[in-house]
């Protein structure tokens, strides 16, 4: 509360003997002013008196003019003080709220009434290698997704949609298992993260919000959502801590740091979430550690690992339309082909194809810069726009080439 300091300003009203003035009385009536009159008089008798009325009407005067002052005072302190309560109140309830939401931890029915619908199964079809006739054999996989905002889009791992042909979503409520199809959108391999999207006009049941995962701290609680061992088990929820932080392992030959937890993790999980006590989504479980003599051991992937990289992983992957190889120092000396990458297969119908490409074309150049690898054409790549137009210069058969290739969504 502030302090109010209250000025009065005092009239000094001086009469002398020579002036004479004519004073209207204060009622509830009009007030007419009237012309001040000035005249000089001696008569002493008429000046006690009228020095008496002064005296009596500056004393009303002054009275009447503290109480009015007072009565504003008090009327103003009166109307801050309210305004001062109705503010604290406002801001006691919205710490309140802030409080309840976020700042309180909740219990593991009510994180999973949370967080549970924004976990998804995601089921794949990818053609894994020809039977024993030649014929493309079909394989179907299973993994977690989880929806981030409300337009349909699903963060997974990449190994989870990486060659599939086909990606399906479920829903772990209110449908009856029905699958959505969904398409990728961008990845980042060496991370292990890729986002799809729901290609159905559908209402999704829930957005997770992600939360900090460096505040996060060894022996805190952790709960594991997401879809073990198939379809059968969609929504499997299950607890305990976090049992390191920064924990630096090798999966595939790379390096990364991960959340290790004893939330019990399996296979198709990966890419489902690990939550704290506030139902926030501090990592996507992506690993485990198997065996007959090991037990409770995962991974999971630090949410603040991908945030930075949304923005990115929200824009639509750009299509070329190859499977390629890269060409470095060594295979160039063995193979006798320039270093650059070598395409191996052409997709039908696609970019590529369209542009002329062949297999055993070494592309050297994308959009007028080197490239030697895969990831160095896919960066390129990605800072263009869909239907932008980029040049290839390829060697095929010992000679250069140019050509021009239109870039498409994936």
């Amino acid at each position: 509360m502030g302090l109010f300091n209250k000025h009065n300003k005092n009239n000094d009203n001086s009469f002398s003997e020579n002036e004479i003035i004519d004073v209207e009385p204060l009622n509830n009536e009009s007030i007419t002013p009237t012309n001040p009159t000035y005249k000089k008089s001696y008569n002493k008798n008429g000046t006690g008196k009228r020095v008496l009325s002064y005296v009596l009407i500056g004393l009303i005067c002054a009275s009447l003019g503290g109480f009015l002052s007072a009565a504003a005072t008090i009327k103003y302190y009166n109307k801050t003080a309210e305004q001062q309560s109705i503010q604290q109140k406002s801001t006691s309830e919205q710490n309140a709220s802030k409080l309840s939401s976020s700042s309180a931890p909740l219990s593991v029915a009510n994180i999973v009434k949370k967080v549970g619908p924004a976990v998804v199964g995601v089921s794949t079809k990818s053609i894994k290698s020809s039977d024993m006739f030649g014929f493309p054999e079909q394989q179907e996989g299973m993994g977690s997704g989880i929806i981030f905002n409300d337009e349909g889009y699903i963060l997974t791992n990449y190994h989870v949609v990486a060659g599939a042909r086909q990606i399906n979503v479920i829903f772990n409520t209110g449908n009856g298992g029905k699958e959505i199809p969904a398409k990728l959108i961008n990845y980042d391999s060496n991370m292990d993260v890729a986002v799809i999207k729901i290609t159905e006009n559908v209402k999704v049941p829930g957005v997770a919000e992600f939360g900090d995962s460096d505040s996060i701290q060894i022996g805190e609680p952790a709960i594991a959502i997401g879809n073990p061992l198939g379809k059968e088990f969609l929504g499997t929820v299950t607890t305990g801590v976090i049992s390191a932080v920064n924990r630096e392992i090798a999966i595939e030959g790379t390096k990364h740091k991960y959340i290790q937890t004893d939330a019990a993790i399996n296979p198709g999980n990966s890419g489902g979430a690990l939550v704290n006590t506030y139902g926030q989504v501090i990592g996507i479980n992506s690993a485990k550690i198997g065996g007959s003599q090991v037990e409770g051991i995962g991974f999971a992937i630090p949410i603040n690992n991908v945030k930075p990289n949304i923005k990115n992983l929200i824009k639509p992957l750009l299509k070329i339309g190859i499977m390629a190889k890269d060409i470095d120092t060594s295979l160039s000396n063995r193979y006798k082909i320039p270093v650059g990458i070598y395409v191996q297969e052409i997709e039908e119908f696609s970019p590529a194809e369209k542009a002329g490409l062949k297999p055993g074309d070494v592309i050297t150049k994308f959009d007028g810069k080197k490239v030697s690898t895969t990831k160095e054409m896919n960066a390129l790549k990605q800072k263009h726009n869909i239907n932008d137009t980029v040049e290839l210069s390829i060697v095929r058969d010992g000679k250069d080439k140019t050509l021009s290739l239109k870039l498409i969504e994936y």
